[in-house]
């Protein structure tokens, strides 16, 4: 069972009022994965929130996912909007600039609420005709894999026969790609995919240990445990269960879904938990304004998603000046209500706190679900450019991105030579507690802490003095 660190959480929980906006838990962690999920429908969306690739920081996120395309009537990917393809070039010119950048494909979606998979993986012939397919139509557009994106196996059609032709079509893609690189002396594609976090939906679904051992990385999706189709206020991806849960609730939360995949023996250094962008939004119905609280339905639209039930983090950003801010001390999430509107969201502080707790529990690292519901342009929360992601990417210990530069190269630089034979990390500066030493590789880079913090080395964070 994944067991709930004790010393930083309560470090975490001891902090109120202006830190809760700014603290900065720069744990590192083990984990090397920082998966980011970026939508082609988000081009749609009006004014500042449109996204393409053209948005995306190619120094940001490890691996970028663009979704989705689809799979047609002859059992090939099939792009589903109009300018896909033009979009792919763009994404995967991303990589001349960051190199080290990787690319995957997402395939899945429903047509007229039924995954395209059920009728593909029925027949042997109709899942190598996909397989052949996928390789051709990835080497094509420049993609480093493929994302599996059936939401979710065993949903439709007979639901033992899609959870063994899952794993089928799981092992088979593996091989060809293990092939294909060999016969081609290419670099092997990579193969991830999106599953469940429901325990019920895992065990209906997936032969865990049989998957793992042929995926790359496993994005659980670990948010969406609460929404507006119930009658009262639930987070969208708490950290841990609430008194108030109750039956099948107890484990709708990222400690008991991820406790669930190990213990199917997943590998946790597969294992990618799910931080989203947005929050889940409700309708308050009484005077009531805290988790569990009596509601009906969801909040207003946001007006630059303009879907009902959710909310874009920059939509939130905005949707915070004039609330009422709450915490949830036992899951450790925010959420915050204005009139009879509430929404249930992470930020820093949150993503703080599920950074340690993957740490901790020795994952492989971090999906984002989605780019383009962060504040990718900087416009809405006065912090920047990503503010979460960046966020995130720092509390995981990666090291500055090429707009930050190593300290002066002066012959004997005290500075230069921090670093040097000393573990990866980060370290107090002695001389100027507002600044941290950075070490990554042996090179030393200086940061600074946001103004009026200073570095704490007990929890490697910058915060009140």
């Amino acid at each position: 069972m994944v067991q709930k660190p004790d010393s930083q959480q309560e470090a975490v929980r001891s902090i109120s009022g202006p830190a809760l906006g700014v603290l900065l838990v720069l744990h590192i962690a083990s984990s090397n994965k920082l998966v980011c999920h970026m939508t082609n429908w988000a081009q749609y969306r009006p004014s500042v929130a449109k996204f393409t690739p053209d948005n995306i920081d190619p120094f940001l996120c490890t691996h970028v996912i663009y979704a989705l395309t689809s799979i047609n009537s002859f059992n090939q990917i099939s792009p589903i909007e109009w300018n896909d393809e033009q979009q792919f070039v763009r994404l995967n010119l991303l990589k001349n600039v960051n190199p080290a950048l990787k690319t995957l494909l997402s395939v899945g979606g429903t047509v007229n609420g039924i995954s395209p998979f059920i009728a593909m993986v029925a027949r042997p012939e109709s899942r190598a005709a996909f397989i052949r397919s996928a390789i051709s139509y990835l080497r094509t557009h420049n993609f480093d894999g493929l994302n599996l994106a059936w939401e979710y196996p065993a949903h439709n059609g007979s639901p033992q026969d899609d959870k063994l032709r899952f794993t089928l079509l799981v092992a088979e893609l593996a091989k060809a790609f293990e092939d294909d690189a060999k016969d081609n002396r290419k670099t092997q594609l990579l193969l991830s995919a999106n599953v469940a976090s429901f325990r019920p939906t895992i065990d209906r679904a997936y032969e865990v240990k049989k998957i793992a051992l042929h995926l790359d990385f496993i994005n659980v999706m670990t948010y969406d445990f609460h929404g507006h189709w119930e009658a009262a206020t639930g987070h969208n991806s708490p950290l841990y269960r609430s008194a108030m849960d109750s039956g099948s609730h107890v484990h709708h939360n990222i400690n008991s879904s991820v406790s669930h995949w190990l213990a199917l023996e997943a590998p946790a250094e597969k294992l990618l938990l799910g931080f989203p962008t947005y929050g889940r939004t409700y309708r308050l119905t009484t005077g009531s304004t805290g988790l569990g609280a009596p509601s009906n339905g969801p909040a207003d639209a946001g007006p630059y998603t303009r879907t009902a039930g959710f909310w874009a983090y920059y939509e939130i950003c905005d949707f915070i000046a004039g609330a009422t801010i709450g915490w949830i001390p036992e899951q450790e999430v925010p959420y915050a209500t204005y009139g009879s509107s509430w929404v249930g969201y992470d930020d820093l502080r949150s993503y703080s706190s599920k950074v340690q707790w993957m740490s901790t529990n020795n994952l492989g690292g971090a999906h984002v679900w989605t780019l383009d519901q962060d504040d990718f342009g900087g416009s809405f929360c006065s912090a920047g450019t990503y503010p979460l992601i960046n966020h995130l990417r720092v509390s995981m210990g990666f090291p500055p991105k090429p707009t930050t530069t190593p300290a002066p190269t002066t012959t004997r630089d005290p500075i230069k030579e921090f670093c040097r034979g000393r573990p990866d990390g980060l370290y107090e500066n002695v001389a100027d507690k507002t600044t941290y030493f950075q070490c990554f590789l042996g090179n030393t880079y200086l940061n600074r802490c946001q103004p009026g913090l200073i570095f704490w080395d007990s929890c490697k964070c910058c915060n009140w003095p």
